[in-house]
């Protein structure tokens, strides 16, 4: 299972760290990927994860201003600094049997959280 937590609101430039907690699995054999999605659209990957092959990614519209990271436990996180109105969406964590930036290589997906960024 994957828990995301850690969305709210917050003004344009603040910062949110959502967490994903995982259990029933290790992290060392998958990777982790933070999607988003806005209503009627499709949903797209922001952030990926991958400690066995050593390999993240980063969206162009959020590199410099995201990180994600693991505790090299069972949680990943995606600090999210100097936040833009147009970040709002959900945000969802999923898992995948290697670094992918296609939703459909994802086979476990967490509840996904809100985060709104407004003034």
């Amino acid at each position: 299972q994957l828990q995301a937590s850690g969305g709210g609101s917050v003004q344009p430039g603040g910062s949110l760290r959502l967490s994903c907690a995982v259990s029933g699995f290790t992290l060392a054999g998958y990777a982790i990927g933070w999607f988003r999605q806005v209503s009627g659209k499709e949903r797209e990957a922001v952030a990926c994860i991958d400690n066995a092959r050593r390999k993240t990614y980063y969206a162009d519209s959020i590199k410099g201003r995201f990180t994600i990271s693991t505790n090299n436990g069972n949680t990943v996180y995606l600090q999210m600094n100097s936040l833009k109105p147009e970040d709002t969406a959900v945000y969802y964590c999923a898992r995948a049997t290697s670094y992918s930036t296609f939703s459909s290589d994802y086979d476990r997906w967490g509840q996904g959280t809100q985060v709104t960024v407004s003034s």
